[in-house]
């Protein structure tokens, strides 16, 4: 099959979590959020090169690694699991700045899947910005879930300082750090505040130092939230998110249509 054309593929470089009280939790991206979107675009012809900020290999929530998250699929898994140990842009991740450095023309969009890793990194790294900047400029699908949503504030010039005034609690500073982002106005949608707290509860046992819901309205994005875990996929132009790991089939079906979509507009010019 000939490639139709390469498609970043973005993990964190951070694997551990800071919870508000100062605690350290172990993360990683949830797998099915990875996988499913990545076996999607490569069936339909495209190439993915996964990229983290520093090149290295992104870890797994150990968490994500269940039938559960595969329509109760044993099998499913498996061959998510096989997906990843043979596929080689998930075997060679890359870094960020290698990328941009040869040419972001060489790519047709980007996928940003969740875990909480973006609350970290992602959501202030400026290569990450540049890349995100770029696709916004030329329109190109810009895909994220679950958590991964709140990477797109990586694209403000103070993407740092939005972050830490999250931290912080700052509403007015968060909001000034936030002016002239390229996403304001967007329709998106981003894991709730009612699946944050489950998560707190449950899994993390301790508070998250923001929720994503209020990062993203208090940077200007249109947030829109479905029921708690029900699948739940936005367009909006270019812009393509997904709510928690339920979305993970809704935005690999949008993400693929809108890269092929792109790719024929491409090939008509």
């Amino acid at each position: 099959m000939n490639v139709k054309g390469k498609i970043l593929f973005v993990g964190s470089s951070n694997h551990m979590f800071e919870l508000k009280d100062g605690r350290k939790e172990p993360m990683g991206y949830y797998f099915n959020e990875m996988t499913i979107p990545a076996q999607a675009v490569v069936r339909a012809g495209y190439e993915i090169v996964l990229v983290t900020p520093k090149g290295d290999q992104p870890v797994v929530d150990q968490n994500s690694l269940v039938a559960e998250h595969f329509g109760g699929s044993q099998a499913a898994l498996q061959r998510a699991l096989d997906f990843v140990a043979d596929n080689p842009g998930m075997r060679h991740p890359r870094s960020i700045r290698a990328v941009i450095d040869e040419g972001l023309e060489n790519y047709l969009g980007v996928f940003v899947p969740g875990g909480h890793p973006p609350m970290t990194d992602l959501m202030q790294d400026q290569d990450l910005g540049e890349v995100l900047r770029h696709c916004h400029d030329h329109s190109k699908p810009t895909a994220l879930l679950c958590h991964g949503p709140i990477a797109v504030t990586a694209a403000m010039p103070k993407a740092s300082e939005f972050r830490q005034a999250m931290v912080d609690g700052d509403e007015q500073a968060a909001r000034a750090a936030a002016e002239g982002w390229q996403y304001a106005g967007y329709r998106m949608t981003v894991f709730s505040n009612d699946e944050e707290q489950y998560a707190e509860n449950n899994v993390l046992h301790g508070e998250v130092p923001f929720y994503v819901v209020d990062a993203l309205r208090t940077a200007g994005g249109n947030v829109e939230i479905q029921g708690m875990f029900k699948p739940h996929a936005v367009q909006d132009r270019e812009l393509i998110t997904g709510q928690n790991p339920q979305s993970d089939h809704g935005v690999a079906d949008l993400l693929v249509r809108a890269l092929d979509s792109f790719a024929a507009q491409k090939v008509a010019a």
